[in-house]
Protein backbone atom coordinates (compact mmCIF):
# COMPACT_ATOMS: atom_id res chain seq x y z
CA UNK A 1 0.00 0.00 0.00
CA UNK A 2 1.53 3.51 -0.88
CA UNK A 3 1.57 5.49 1.99
CA UNK A 4 2.14 9.51 1.40
CA UNK A 5 3.64 11.45 4.57
CA UNK A 6 2.05 15.23 4.69
CA UNK A 7 4.53 17.86 7.33
CA UNK A 8 1.63 20.41 7.76
CA UNK A 9 2.69 24.13 7.21
CA UNK A 10 1.22 25.50 9.84
CA UNK A 11 -1.75 25.46 12.42
CA UNK A 12 -4.62 27.48 13.35
CA UNK A 13 -4.37 29.83 15.78
CA UNK A 14 -7.20 31.37 17.72
CA UNK A 15 -11.10 31.01 17.37
CA UNK A 16 -13.34 27.86 18.28
CA UNK A 17 -11.17 25.16 20.77
CA UNK A 18 -14.40 22.46 19.72
CA UNK A 19 -15.78 21.49 16.90
CA UNK A 20 -19.51 22.46 17.00
CA UNK A 21 -20.76 21.83 13.89
CA UNK A 22 -22.65 25.35 13.28
CA UNK A 23 -22.42 29.00 13.03
CA UNK A 24 -18.83 29.15 11.69
CA UNK A 25 -19.41 32.36 9.29
CA UNK A 26 -18.81 34.46 12.74
CA UNK A 27 -15.42 32.47 13.36
CA UNK A 28 -12.18 34.50 13.30
CA UNK A 29 -8.78 32.73 13.37
CA UNK A 30 -5.50 32.81 12.14
CA UNK A 31 -3.53 30.65 9.87
CA UNK A 32 0.57 30.87 11.49
CA UNK A 33 3.29 29.10 9.00
CA UNK A 34 5.87 27.11 10.22
CA UNK A 35 8.63 29.82 10.88
CA UNK A 36 11.47 26.87 10.21
CA UNK A 37 10.35 26.63 6.39
CA UNK A 38 8.85 29.37 5.21
CA UNK A 39 9.29 32.94 5.09
CA UNK A 40 6.91 35.91 4.53
CA UNK A 41 7.81 35.78 1.05
CA UNK A 42 5.75 32.69 0.88
CA UNK A 43 2.61 34.59 0.72
CA UNK A 44 3.38 37.16 -0.80
CA UNK A 45 1.14 38.21 -3.46
CA UNK A 46 -2.04 36.59 -1.49
CA UNK A 47 -3.24 39.64 0.37
CA UNK A 48 -4.67 40.59 -2.97
CA UNK A 49 -7.78 37.48 -3.24
CA UNK A 50 -10.88 37.59 -1.34
CA UNK A 51 -10.71 33.85 0.08
CA UNK A 52 -8.47 31.64 0.69
CA UNK A 53 -8.96 27.47 0.26
CA UNK A 54 -7.62 25.66 3.19
CA UNK A 55 -6.73 22.15 3.51
CA UNK A 56 -6.34 20.75 6.86
CA UNK A 57 -6.60 17.27 9.17
CA UNK A 58 -9.16 16.71 11.86
CA UNK A 59 -6.55 16.43 14.45
CA UNK A 60 -8.30 15.56 17.03
CA UNK A 61 -10.48 12.58 15.31
CA UNK A 62 -9.73 9.38 17.00
CA UNK A 63 -8.62 6.71 14.11
CA UNK A 64 -10.85 4.23 15.33
CA UNK A 65 -13.33 6.55 14.87
CA UNK A 66 -12.91 6.72 10.94
CA UNK A 67 -16.08 5.77 9.02
CA UNK A 68 -15.42 3.89 5.61
CA UNK A 69 -18.82 3.08 4.51
CA UNK A 70 -22.01 4.32 4.92
CA UNK A 71 -24.23 6.30 7.80
CA UNK A 72 -27.06 8.67 8.27
CA UNK A 73 -25.02 12.22 8.59
CA UNK A 74 -25.35 13.53 12.14
CA UNK A 75 -27.05 10.57 13.02
CA UNK A 76 -30.23 11.88 11.40
CA UNK A 77 -32.64 8.99 11.14
CA UNK A 78 -34.76 11.58 9.20
CA UNK A 79 -31.76 11.80 6.51
CA UNK A 80 -30.16 8.69 4.48
CA UNK A 81 -28.10 6.49 5.35
CA UNK A 82 -24.68 7.65 2.60
CA UNK A 83 -21.38 6.76 1.97
CA UNK A 84 -18.64 8.63 3.30
CA UNK A 85 -17.54 10.06 0.36
CA UNK A 86 -20.77 10.97 -0.55
CA UNK A 87 -20.69 13.86 2.46
CA UNK A 88 -18.43 16.22 4.34
CA UNK A 89 -18.17 14.53 8.10
CA UNK A 90 -14.69 14.95 10.39
CA UNK A 91 -14.86 11.01 10.57
CA UNK A 92 -13.54 10.30 7.28
CA UNK A 93 -10.69 8.43 5.70
CA UNK A 94 -7.53 10.18 6.41
CA UNK A 95 -9.45 12.76 8.34
CA UNK A 96 -8.87 15.76 5.96
CA UNK A 97 -10.87 19.09 5.46
CA UNK A 98 -11.09 21.75 2.97
CA UNK A 99 -12.81 24.76 3.30
CA UNK A 100 -12.79 28.04 1.65
CA UNK A 101 -12.75 31.13 4.35
CA UNK A 102 -12.57 34.97 3.67
CA UNK A 103 -9.15 36.53 3.86
CA UNK A 104 -8.57 39.22 6.32
CA UNK A 105 -5.14 39.81 6.07
CA UNK A 106 -1.57 39.02 5.58
CA UNK A 107 0.82 39.91 8.21
CA UNK A 108 4.27 38.26 8.51
CA UNK A 109 3.51 34.08 8.57
CA UNK A 110 0.31 35.08 9.61
CA UNK A 111 -3.16 34.64 7.65
CA UNK A 112 -6.50 35.97 9.51
CA UNK A 113 -9.55 34.39 7.62
CA UNK A 114 -13.23 34.40 8.76
CA UNK A 115 -15.26 31.25 8.53
CA UNK A 116 -12.78 28.43 8.75
CA UNK A 117 -14.49 25.75 10.30
CA UNK A 118 -11.21 24.35 11.80
CA UNK A 119 -10.29 24.13 15.69
CA UNK A 120 -7.47 26.00 17.16
CA UNK A 121 -4.10 23.98 16.94
CA UNK A 122 -5.50 22.30 14.07
CA UNK A 123 -2.57 21.08 11.22
CA UNK A 124 -2.88 22.92 8.21
CA UNK A 125 -1.05 21.05 4.63
CA UNK A 126 -1.80 23.69 2.19
CA UNK A 127 -3.52 27.17 2.30
CA UNK A 128 -4.49 28.01 -1.94
CA UNK A 129 -5.94 30.96 -3.25
CA UNK A 130 -9.54 31.01 -4.47
CA UNK A 131 -9.78 31.64 -8.07
CA UNK A 132 -13.20 31.97 -10.24
CA UNK A 133 -11.68 29.64 -12.60
CA UNK A 134 -11.29 27.14 -10.59
CA UNK A 135 -15.06 27.25 -9.23
CA UNK A 136 -17.63 25.02 -10.43
CA UNK A 137 -19.17 25.65 -14.24
CA UNK A 138 -22.76 25.28 -14.74
CA UNK A 139 -25.46 24.11 -11.99
CA UNK A 140 -24.67 22.58 -8.94
CA UNK A 141 -26.98 19.79 -7.93
CA UNK A 142 -26.99 18.61 -4.74
CA UNK A 143 -29.68 16.25 -2.52
CA UNK A 144 -32.48 18.36 -0.11
CA UNK A 145 -30.81 16.73 3.27
CA UNK A 146 -27.59 18.46 2.13
CA UNK A 147 -29.40 21.48 1.83
CA UNK A 148 -31.05 21.37 5.11
CA UNK A 149 -28.22 19.63 7.02
CA UNK A 150 -26.10 23.04 6.10
CA UNK A 151 -28.74 25.95 6.71
CA UNK A 152 -26.81 26.58 9.92
CA UNK A 153 -23.64 25.47 9.01
CA UNK A 154 -22.42 28.77 7.96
Amino acid sequence: MDEVVLRPVGHVRGGRTEAVDDAWSSEVCEIELDGERFDAEALAGLDSFSHVEVVFQFHLVDEDAVVLTARHPREREDWPKVGIFAQRGRVRPNRLGVSVARLEAVDGLRVRVRGLDAIDGTPVLDLKPVLAEFLPRGEIRQPRWSTELMADYW
